[in-house]
């Protein structure tokens, strides 16, 4: 919409690229184009704008390491006593998805000068905002607690739960093969445990997946040169810290620029009020 000043200068007070810089824009709008600056103003708003292209790009950053928790990670979940890990993950996958969508809103908000969908947007931030922090505490909560219980819970596990339930099954495998390690804490910790006490591994003293070289009843010797003596505790320990540390500070980190967005939209939407009232 233009409107004509008693001046004869033509005026905008509705561009549609005039808030993406916000203070700049804003101010020079209505006196740019009546002191030939029209053009630059029109073209530092359009470079401004083009900024919301780069928005989402937090909420792909807590999202791809969401993904990938629970795409790599996933296996070792039937391992844990508590599902605190996987809400984790799950929790940011959440907040990388509403964020991108908050990204998006906020620039059709802005190019059509929406001060509702502006709204929208500043609590959609305020609710990214709590998701990241929870995550990230909880991340960083939940690595003291399993570097606490998880020697005892894993050994438990192996003993317990190998041969007897099909998830737990496959993650010890999987763990024996990657970490190339047997046993929670040593090999000989087979010897106890359900799986062998109730002749399930036939001739077997240790799971196949104990073998440096993995083959059926290859686990039927335990000598040295053919399996791995050391047991998965403290690799797994190693990695899940490390890994939750990750899952904290993106949630953490990432949750505070979304303070800063609250913070801008807020001041756009002063801006926008104010303009607004003043034409």
């Amino acid at each position: 919409m233009r409107e004509s000043s008693s001046d004869g200068c033509v005026r905008f007070p509705c561009s549609s690229y005039r808030f993406p810089l916000m203070r700049d824009v804003i101010s020079s709008l209505t006196a740019g184009l009546c002191s030939g600056g029209g053009a630059d103003v029109i073209m530092q708003a359009r470079r401004g704008c083009r900024t919301c292209e780069r928005c989402p790009l937090g909420g792909c950053a807590v999202l791809g390491v969401a993904i990938w928790t629970l795409t790599e990670k996933h296996h070792y979940v039937s391992l844990l006593t508590t599902t605190t890990y996987a809400s984790v993950a799950y929790i940011l996958l959440l907040a990388g998805i509403v964020v991108i969508f908050a990204a998006l809103l906020a620039c059709c908000a802005i190019l059509k000068e929406d001060r509702c969908s502006l709204l929208v947007y500043t609590f959609l931030l305020l609710l990214v905002f709590l998701l990241e922090a929870v995550g990230g505490v909880l991340a960083y909560v939940y690595e003291e607690q399993v570097m606490a219980e998880l020697s005892h819970t894993l050994t438990q596990t192996f003993n317990e739960n190998y041969m007897m339930e099909p998830e737990v099954t496959r993650a010890v495998d999987m763990m024996q093969r990657e970490y190339h390690c047997c046993g929670a804490l040593t090999f000989s910790q087979w010897r106890d445990s359900r799986w062998l006490q109730e002749g399930q591994g036939i001739n077997n003293t240790v799971p196949d997946s104990c073998c440096k070289t993995p083959s059926p009843y290859c686990g039927v010797s335990d000598h040295p040169s053919n399996i791995w003596y050391n047991g998965c505790i403290h690799q797994f320990e190693e990695e899940l810290g490390s890994h939750l540390v990750v899952l904290g500070a993106v949630g953490c980190g990432i949750s505070l620029v979304q303070v800063f967005g609250m913070i801008l939209s807020c001041c756009l939407y002063i801006k926008l009020k104010d303009v607004d009232d003043e034409y």
